[in-house]
Formats: structure tokens, C-alpha cells, sequence
């Protein structure tokens, strides 16, 4: 009797190893993160397929003074942001326009300005934004406040997270909670490419007045849901030596030296092609370096 069990107890071990190995590799529900370990996230998906939110050790200290030349964009984004902090309504914002110009600066800084008060944030990269609604099931009960950051957001036609994001943008069965709002950057205003084809499918009425077609209407629609629009533009001579100078003080360069450096920073910007904000820091950071006491 006991011989007969044997083979019988070893292929209930087998079994049981099989389905281990298999629940390994199937999707599970997302746990929750040690809140305590950071004000800001990355959501990461493993090979496995299992998502999991990561805390940043290191987040960039990045005040809102250290941000100029674009106080009017600053405005609109720090009071979107403090009327989220304080629960009352506020919009998922869309920050769209030339590059280097400060826009995920800008979420950064007001990141570091609020987070005291409950502000968090989550990154979530274009290709992940089909885990959206897990992300917000895992933050949906928490007290603090979730801004879900899509940097350098675009999407190409067909692209599963262009409907992922649509849907809780949209407020579907899934919406996204009271204490979730999605900020996203991108160097296209409509999020998707355009082409000159697109303008084909326009019609006009007898009255003479132009209706955009399907095709149109489907990549304007989702940067409709966005609710608040915040354009950035390419800085003038005069603003980007002011962002400079201002780059080069914080970095502990002499107010003097600062000044003599404009020059330098003019050559840097024509030899760089762009006069960004960002080149404007990447210009500071080398002669702070070169001229570092």
C-alpha cells in the first residue's frame, strides 16, 4: 500500500512546483511601495511583467526661484498644482512647446515645493501607461496627493497606451481618483504625428464653414482631455543670458565673474544651435567648473 503512494506523492510535488512556477510568471495584483522612502516614484516593469513602483533616492533639488523666464507658465502650474494640494479642483495639465525650455523643470520644482504638504509623484513612461489603472488602484486609498508624470510624452498611430491614457483622461470605469492628476510634457501639442494628408479629410459647409474630418477630430482628441494647457517658447537672446547668469550664481560663480561670462555663454549657445534653458544650465555647470575656486 505504502509503495503504491509513493509515485503518486511525487507527482502531486511535481504538480505543485509546476503551478509554483507558473503563478511566478503570471501577473499579480501591484503592492504597494514604502511611502516613507521618497516624495517620488518610478513605475518599472519587470521582464516577468510585473510592475512595481520604484522610490527615487536622489530627486533633484530644484526650487521654483530657480526657474526664470517663464513666470507666466510657472503661475498656471503652481496654481493648478496648490488647488489639487488643498483638495479642491484642478486640472490634468499638458505642458507642450520647444525643448529645453523648462517644462519638466518645472513639475520637478513644484514637486519640491508642495511635497510637504502630501504632494507625491509617479513617473510612468509612454510605454507602461497601459498599467495606469493598477497604478491608481494602489494609491487611490492613500492620503497624500499622486501626480502621474509622462515626460517627453508622443505617441505613433495604433500605440496601446494612446487609449489607455484617453480612457482615465476621458473618466472611464477606471477613471482616475480625487487625489490622482496626470502631468505630461511633449513637443507636439496634439500628442501624435501630423500629416499633410490629414488636411484632406477637412469638409466645408455651404456656408463656407470648415469641419475637420475623422482623422483629424481622432489627434486633436486627446490633448482635449487635457485640461489645462501650458505652452513654452523658445527663449529670446536676452533670456537666455538671464537664465544663465542665474545658473551661474547658484552654482556659486562670483557675481562679477557671472557677468563677464555672457560672452562665453553667447558662443556656447551658437556653437549649441539652441538658446534653451537647458543649454543655458549646461553652459553654466562648464565654466563654474573651469573657474571653481
Amino acid at each position: 500500500m505504502n509503495d503504491a503512494q509513493h509515485p503518486l506523492e511525487r507527482l502531486v510535488q511535481r504538480a505543485e512546483a509546476l503551478m509554483a512556477r507558473i503563478e511566478s510568471v503570471l501577473p499579480q495584483p501591484m503592492s504597494a511601495p514604502d511611502w516613507s522612502a521618497s516624495v517620488a516614484y518610478r513605475y518599472r516593469k519587470r521582464s516577468s511583467g510585473h510592475g512595481t513602483l520604484e522610490p527615487v533616492r536622489h530627486v533633484a533639488s530644484l526650487g521654483l526661484a530657480d526657474l526664470k523666464e517663464i513666470d507666466g507658465q510657472k503661475e498656471k502650474i503652481q496654481r493648478n498644482t496648490e488647488q489639487f494640494v488643498k483638495g479642491l479642483s484642478a486640472n490634468n495639465v499638458l505642458l507642450t512647446g520647444a525643448r529645453g525650455t523648462g517644462k519638466s523643470s518645472l513639475i520637478k520644482a513644484c514637486l519640491n515645493e508642495y511635497a510637504p504638504r502630501g504632494l507625491r509623484l509617479i513617473e510612468v513612461d509612454k510605454d507602461d501607461l497601459t498599467d495606469l489603472p493598477d497604478i491608481i488602484d494602489v494609491v487611490s486609498e492613500r492620503p497624500e496627493k499622486f501626480i502621474v508624470f509622462c515626460d517627453d510624452l508622443s505617441f505613433e498611430d495604433g500605440e496601446p497606451g494612446y487609449k489607455a491614457l484617453k480612457s482615465i483622461l476621458d473618466g472611464s470605469v477606471a477613471a482616475a481618483t480625487a487625489n490622482v492628476l496626470i502631468y505630461a510634457t511633449s513637443n507636439r501639442r496634439h500628442l501624435l504625428p501630423e500629416h499633410m494628408k490629414d488636411n484632406l479629410t477637412y469638409t466645408t459647409a455651404a456656408d463656407g464653414e470648415i469641419h475637420p474630418g475623422e482623422v483629424v477630430e481622432e489627434k486633436i482628441s486627446l490633448s482635449e482631455r487635457f485640461g489645462l494647457w501650458v505652452s513654452f517658447y523658445p527663449f529670446s537672446q536676452d533670456e537666455y543670458i538671464a537664465i544663465a547668469h542665474q545658473w551661474l550664481i547658484s552654482l556659486g560663480v562670483a557675481p562679477d565673474k557671472a557677468e563677464a561670462a555672457r560672452p562665453q555663454a553667447l558662443i556656447w549657445a551658437l556653437e549649441r544651435g539652441s538658446r534653451s534653458g537647458r543649454v543655458a544650465y549646461q553652459f553654466a555647470r562648464d565654466f563654474a567648473g573651469q573657474h571653481a575656486a
